[in-house]
């Protein structure tokens, strides 16, 4: 293996580091066109990731001391399989990080982990237009699922949802 793959350090991410968690997650908006759509802050990561029921979970990949890349993920649960899962919400490679598989260790890291406390499948989704993630992630046998669609709801229309009475009227 190349010196250049050797030398990345993967760790979990700490409350220290939740500035340049989010400024990498700033950076990877940006990379897939959709800097706009980002509105959390740091101030939301601490609180969210790192307080006292944890939402989500981070590896940082470090090269030489600086941050190479990032996961974000957490866990999930399949009611069919009955089995739990993860999902991975964003991953992100530095640019000129690429190409040193640093992306491919740190979900290898994530799926580790999962299987090790009983998990049996990763899940994640990519931006439509990203044709690079998408080739990425099909040369880890990470494949496109044929029978399913992402559905969401969220600001205004979410609270209006989940604020209207059960009943309706």
């Amino acid at each position: 293996m190349s010196t250049s793959s050797t030398n990345v350090l993967i760790r979990p991410g700490r409350v220290e580091d939740v500035e340049t968690i989010h400024a990498a997650l700033l950076r990877l908006g940006a990379h897939v066109g959709a800097h706009q759509e980002i509105t959390s802050t740091a101030q939301d990561l601490r609180t969210y990731g790192f307080g006292e029921k944890p939402a989500f979970s981070t590896l940082i990949a470090e090269v030489g001391g600086e941050i190479a890349g990032l996961c974000l993920y957490f866990p999930i649960f399949s009611s069919w399989m009955g089995r739990p899962g993860v999902y991975v919400q964003d991953l992100y490679v530095e640019d000129r990080f690429r190409g040193r598989r640093i992306g491919e260790r740190l979900l290898r890291r994530v799926a580790a982990q999962c299987r090790k406390a009983g998990g049996v499948y990763l899940r994640l989704s990519v931006d439509t237009d990203n044709e690079t993630a998408k080739a990425f992630y099909e040369r880890l046998g990470i494949a496109w699922s044929s029978y399913e669609q992402v559905q969401k709801i969220v600001g205004e229309a979410f609270f209006a949802f989940a604020d209207a009475p059960e009943e309706p009227t």
